[in-house]
């Protein structure tokens, strides 16, 4: 039993970093087109993906016998493809419901689910399951192995584990305050975009009078750390994002049932003079209002 624990804690580490660099990689040249540390925690690792691999070694072990090898595959890659969907979609709530946070967004998708899966990135993850089934997990089976004949690497993962705990708990204690200030707006907060905000304020701000000409460099890890309170830079960021929503509905058209779309915070517009008088405390009102809408921003 005690080896089965350490090889699930193995995968849980090897999935995590590796997904961390792929999430990189994917903002940097595909998504956002900038270097961005992804996910809630600070380090580089995200537990989404460490469980993602554990959940696809498992299935790899699922007893199905069809008569023919190609069906057995399929059967097992449409399972693992469920599987992660199926992940995918318990943590957005879990983040959405639980802590106020949206960490990604497929509301601009079609067919997406409260903006938390689509069929597009459901195909995705079915087309990383067949790769995982038909390519890696050979590979992945004799790293297990290897852990298993070699118990000293058991001290580098523990390490691991120490290190995610704390980044865990410092993470869910800058939470409760994103929470609170959420709640007290009636909004829940883009994570990715809250860093980019204090990113970009951060480097945008002068140093003091001696330094004018300087600016300060926004940590790419430490995405929250500022010599400005959390709750400033909560309130900055709110306040930006409701200036875009003005400005985008303002420059939309003007006639009724036009189907108006704040790009960042959705202030659900009437006709007429009432349509820039919404406050962000109304109850259909904030970034991101209502997760039966459908409308927010993309990840």
């Amino acid at each position: 039993m005690a080896q089965i624990l350490l090889e699930l804690a193995f995968l849980f580490f090897v999935g995590s970093c590796l997904g961390w660099c792929l999430e990189v990689l994917f903002r940097r040249f595909f998504s956002a087109k900038k270097w961005i540390n992804p996910g809630f925690l600070t380090g580089p690792y995200l537990p989404l993906y460490g469980f993602g691999l554990t959940f696809m070694y498992g299935v790899s072990y699922i007893p199905v016998h069809t008569g023919a090898a190609w069906a057995d595959k399929l059967i097992l890659i449409l399972i693992a493809g469920v599987m992660l969907t199926a992940l995918e979609y318990v943590a957005g709530i879990i983040f959405i419901k639980g802590m106020k946070i949206k960490l990604w967004d497929y509301s601009s998708r079609p067919g997406n689910i409260q903006g938390i899966i689509c069929p597009l990135f459901s195909f995705f993850w079915t087309a990383a399951a067949a790769i995982y089934i038909l390519f890696i997990h050979r590979f992945i089976t004799g790293w297990v192995g290897w852990f298993v004949n070699h118990m000293g690497f058991a001290f580098f993962v523990g390490l691991f584990f120490g290190v995610f705990i704390v980044d865990l708990a410092h993470s869910l204690n800058l939470s409760v305050k994103i929470r609170k200030f959420a709640k007290e707006n009636h909004i829940v907060i883009s994570f990715e975009k809250l860093k980019e905000s204090i990113k970009d304020g951060i480097e945008n701000a002068k140093v003091k009078a001696a330094d004018r000409h300087k600016k300060m460099k926004a940590s790419f890890l430490f995405a929250f750390k500022s010599v400005r309170p959390l709750q400033e830079l909560l309130t900055e960021y709110w306040t930006l994002r409701q200036k875009n929503s003005v400005r985008k509905d303002s420059g939309d058209d003007k006639g009724c049932g036009k189907g108006k779309v704040a790009v960042n915070s959705q202030i659900e517009s009437g006709c007429g003079e009432n349509d820039v008088k919404k406050s962000p405390r109304d109850e259909n009102g904030g970034e991101e209002p209502d997760l039966q809408s459908g409308r927010a921003e993309e990840k």
